[in-house]
């Protein structure tokens, strides 16, 4: 089981105010109208496009594309675009800060997240990962052959699998070690071209905002989080570092992969190279 992140102590947010509380109204409501048709669509869609590509998604991954990017420009955060996602089949690694993480990343083209098993559970959120088709996996040595067949076989349809090899969410100030173990799906011997495309992911809080703002980890609820940020007047930015892909073929196996991803990551995040942050001190 992959321990989750957690730090000594939790960020500030300043109290929202009765002037705040209009904005969270107007962007909550925008944006739970946004999800909701878009669920709608993708439901009503899947209805013609499964019987015709199965589990393939080639119109209703563009639905959630364009949910995504609304969904960010009603809470009005920037994101700026360093590069761009690999257009071939294959798989991303990025690191993992926040639930913003998937609109941020979703917004650049259609992706399906790989996530613990855990969240298909959680209210609302498990429910939308569904029906985006996100791969729910367990993290443990019991189950490894199963998971990777899963994700062989989506990666072998065409499917673009995005996964955080942390295996938690931090604050969005570090790099975290990445686990090996679903680098492994990339060396079947069906995928025997398949490039797996490094991303860096990096927040900027608003001015005079705690630094760690827009990151959320340990046992932080969801909710009062989300209230924060819709309640900002004026949001920070995000950075998405799409780094050149990185062909399995070249590596021995999952273990080198594994790092060379992380040390691309690293590279392209400002506090990625330091340690100490890492670890925490």
């Amino acid at each position: 089981m992959t321990p989750t992140w957690r730090s000594e102590d939790s960020p500030t947010y300043p109290p929202i105010r009765i002037l705040d509380w209009g904005r969270v109204a107007l962007r909550g409501i925008a944006l739970l109208g946004v999800l909701v048709l878009g669920v709608l669509l993708t439901a009503l869609l899947r209805l013609i496009e499964r019987p015709v590509y199965g589990t393939g998604r080639p119109w209703t991954g563009w639905i959630t594309v364009l949910v995504c990017r609304l969904a960010l420009w009603i809470m009005r955060l920037r994101v700026i675009h360093t590069g761009a996602p690999m257009e071939r089949d294959g798989a991303f690694v990025a690191n993992h800060s926040s639930w913003l993480d998937i609109f941020v990343l979703n917004a650049a083209a259609p992706l399906f997240f790989v996530s613990k098993a855990e969240v298909a559970g959680w209210p609302g959120i498990g429910w939308l990962a569904r029906i985006t088709g996100t791969v729910f996996v367990r993290r443990n040595r019991q189950e490894a052959d199963r998971q990777r067949a899963l994700l062989e076989g989506r990666i072998a349809e065409g499917h673009r699998l995005l996964f955080f090899p942390e295996g938690t969410s931090t604050d969005g100030r570090r790099v975290l070690p990445f686990k090996p173990t679903l680098f492994a799906a990339l060396f079947s011997e069906a995928l025997s071209d398949i490039q797996v495309q490094p991303v860096s992911v990096v927040y900027a809080a608003p001015d005079g905002r705690d630094p760690r703002f827009y990151g959320w980890w340990g046992d932080m609820e969801f909710g009062p989080h989300l209230l924060h940020v819709l309640a900002a007047r004026r949001q920070g930015k995000v950075e998405v570092v799409w780094h050149p892909p990185l062909q399995v073929a070249d590596f021995i196996d999952r273990k080198t992969l594994a790092k060379a991803a992380e040390q691309v990551v690293r590279q392209g995040h400002p506090l990625g190279q330091d340690r100490s942050v890492e670890a925490g001190q």
